[in-house]
């Protein structure tokens, strides 16, 4: 930190200061602590941040050993580096690195999407329950969008991973916790519990709290529910046993959780679209979502007249590339940097919108 002082001293303009990025070998590639190192190096050399200080940290609590880096982006006299065309030459340098060290190469589609580090469900045999739930909590917290407890609680059973809000007086004042858990296979707490403290503040419930406003912001502004329901609604009109409905939703990278009485009566239901990293309880969808719709659904009633009828290009996810079964193992190079990036599932949408916009104005104007 004494090294990195200075430098922001000097810096006065640049808002931004810090660049902190991630190098992701693919687990198959195995690499050295030395030549982890002389990637890092040999990165920072080539994107021109090579005279700045910089800390490179080695990274081992998934399967993928992978390393990150920070630095500044400011010099020693507080003048910005140059940042011009940053993500290209980014990918430049990988290539060039993935040939040098003779690298797995990223998958053109992984280089362009943003993708969590691999996940596995908690598995309470397996023993160091605490390392397993940092694991999943942590990435989750990060990239997923939830907008309350219920729903980030829901996504967590996928991993056999409980959550419960504690609240309490100390010494007159009031004060709130999370507490996280191990499940079994029936959904029943295993082992004792941690503290969120003990994971660190980003899977904390303030941090949570803040998540979930700034879920809600960016599923409204980037019109997030759109995609979900139209895939959920077009599987609704072809799969009337709940099995089928469940499978056919997972091809489309879309997990469903059902809530059941003792009668087994669906009393509710949330929604978790991986593509989009969005989690949505059904009555936030909308009515023609509700537990009394999927109730109806599966006893062979008719569906809901107000379900509209989408029609959807369907995911084969062999082809694709991608897996739903919270397995996935990244094969980026050094490939998928943090700092650089990728476009967010919302993006296509905005796009559309822009060009809506356009065509709409360029109407009014021949209309003049």
């Amino acid at each position: 930190m004494q090294s990195f002082e200075n430098y922001l001293l000097a810096n006065k303009r640049t808002e931004k200061p810090v660049i902190h990025l991630s190098i992701n070998p693919d687990p198959k590639d195995k690499l050295s602590d030395e030549q982890l190192s002389e990637i890092a190096q040999t990165y920072m050399q080539k994107m021109g941040y090579g005279e700045q200080p910089f800390i490179v940290y080695l990274h081992e609590d998934i399967e993928r050993r992978h390393i990150h880096i920070v630095s500044l982006r400011v010099d020693e006299n507080g003048k910005k580096i140059d940042g011009n065309f940053e993500r290209r030459r980014s990918m430049d340098v990988c290539r060039d690195l993935e040939q040098q060290y003779r690298l797995i190469p990223a998958d053109q589609k992984q280089k362009s999407q943003s993708s969590l580090l691999s996940l596995k469900p908690v598995n309470h045999k397996n023993g160091d329950i605490k390392h397993q739930i940092a694991n999943v909590i942590r990435p989750i917290a990060k990239d997923y969008h939830f907008q309350s407890l219920k729903e980030y609680r829901a996504l967590l059973t996928l991993y056999n991973i409980g959550v419960e809000e504690v609240k309490g007086e100390i010494g007159g004042k009031e004060y709130k916790g999370l507490i996280y858990s191990a499940l079994n296979k029936k959904g029943e707490k295993t082992g004792n519990p941690f503290k969120s403290s003990l994971f660190g503040k980003s899977v904390g419930i303030e941090a949570l709290e803040k998540r979930m406003e700034q879920s809600a912001e960016t599923i409204k502004n980037k019109r997030l529910k759109e995609r979900s329901k139209k895939v959920i609604s077009a599987v609704m009109l072809t799969s009337k046993r709940r099995a089928d409905f469940e499978g056919a939703l997972a091809k489309q990278g879309i997990s469903v959780l059902f809530r059941e009485n003792e009668q087994g009566r669906i009393y509710g239901a949330t929604f978790i679209d991986h593509e989009q990293k969005c989690v949505f309880n059904g009555s936030r969808l909308g009515k023609e979502f509700s537990a009394n719709v999927f109730n109806d659904l599966f006893n062979g009633k008719c569906l809901n007249p107000d379900l509209p009828d989408f029609k959807i290009n369907r995911i084969d996810p062999e082809k694709s590339g991608q897996s739903f079964n919270h397995e996935n193992q990244g094969s980026d190079i050094g490939g998928l940097f943090n700092f650089f990036s990728s476009e967010t599932p919302g993006d296509e949408i905005e796009e559309q919108n822009f060009i809506r916009r356009l065509k709409k104005k360029k109407r009014k104007q021949r209309r003049l």
